[in-house]
């Protein structure tokens, strides 16, 4: 297995870039992750646009969409000019991959939302399944998707590295593990973070992600929540494990760190991540790697049959609970709810909160 590059999510905050300009200099980042969806109503300042170049020239230039929503029950305009932007995007810079997240997102406001998790069902597995198709379908590069922090049950999160593996089989995908996300699952529901990894698929691993977070806590709750903000350090617990992670992920190939540009202003928060890209660093550079032969990934032949996969009964049921959480409906009423593709009746109060808090904060009504 060879050394897998290291690298940053890149950010367009000029103190993003102080923080990081000496890890540039010394030529420390193999590798660029960036979130592409986030600039097309935008113009790239030209530093960010010449380094962005800089890197998918070299081939070290990995995409990561945030707004496609890959289990939206009902196919809209926004997603057929999500793919159409993408066929755009890859032809104006060379991609080594592409990543979405797990979850959807079907309010208005989407661009300023956050995904929620979805539970394995075979209807919502297929509406995944044909949206990752079309994605795949308009790009001849790897696509993969990240597993998601947040769950509203342990049963969802026991079970995401069997959907995930279900759900990129069509398309020969591959998987983002994102070790943060595990730690809060770890953290939320009282498992232990190893035990959660074991259940994922870690032959088809081919990136993981660090990052910190925060603790959600307000006065009426029970118990601290761990959430996935991407704005502190890289908790030590994860550092513990990431040498048995990376070494049990075959076919890694990067290892990309998170943070939100405007969380690093302050010396000390530039300290903070100069000394967890280090820390990463030495623990990548200790493992044992070996060279091998890369295996060539062969893009499937795809055969998309008729209008996008639809359905309206999981649609209604989206935005039922959707406008639930938002509206701010007692946890203990989610249980009462005639749900068919959403197991709400062993959905912890805690999160379920903890998820209308988001909402809220989002505001997508």
């Amino acid at each position: 297995m060879r050394k897998p590059f290291l690298g940053i999510s890149m950010m367009a905050e000029p103190d993003f870039l102080a923080a990081i300009l000496p890890l540039l200099q010394d030529g420390s980042i193999d590798v660029l992750e960036w979130s592409f969806d986030t600039f097309y109503h935008e113009e790239e300042p030209d530093w960010l646009a010449n380094l962005l170049n800089f890197y998918s020239q070299k081939d070290r230039l990995l995409g990561h969409g945030v707004y496609y929503s890959l289990f939206d029950a009902r196919w809209t305009d926004r997603q057929e000019k999500w793919l159409e932007k993408l066929k755009q995007e890859v032809q104006q810079r060379r991609y080594a991959h592409i990543t979405e997240h797990f979850g959807f997102m079907n309010t208005e406001n989407f661009h300023q939302g956050v995904p929620l998790p979805v539970s394995l069902h075979p209807k919502t597995l297929d509406i995944g399944k044909d949206r990752l198709l079309r994605l795949q379908e308009v790009v001849d590069i790897p696509v993969g998707i990240e597993n998601l922090a947040f769950s509203f049950s342990i049963d969802d999160v026991k079970e995401q590295g069997v959907f995930l593996e279900k759900l990129t089989a069509d398309i020969n995908g591959f998987l983002i593990l994102d070790l943060h996300n595990i730690y809060c699952q770890a953290c939320n529901f009282g498992v232990d973070m190893e035990e959660l990894i074991r259940l994922y698929p870690l032959e088809k691993v081919r990136e993981v992600h660090l990052s910190g977070g925060s603790w959600q806590t307000n006065s009426y709750r029970k118990r601290q929540i761990r959430r996935d903000t991407h704005d502190d350090s890289i908790p030590e617990e994860i550092l513990t494990v990431l040498p048995s992670v990376l070494s049990q992920c075959k076919n890694l190939e990067y290892v990309i760190i998170e943070r939100l540009g405007h969380t690093i202003q302050t010396e000390k928060e530039k300290k903070d991540f100069f000394d967890d890209f280090v820390r990463v660093k030495t623990i990548v550079g200790a493992l044992a790697w070996k060279d091998y032969d890369k295996t060539c990934w062969t893009k499937k032949n795809i055969r998309l049959t008729g209008k996008p996969l639809e359905d309206e009964a999981l649609y209604q049921e989206q935005t039922k609970l959707t406008k639930l959480l938002f509206d701010n409906v007692e946890s203990g009423a989610f249980k009462e709810q005639d749900f068919q593709f959403f197991k709400t009746e062993n959905w912890d109060p805690e999160m379920i909160r903890t998820a209308q808090a988001i909402i809220k904060k989002w505001n997508p009504y």
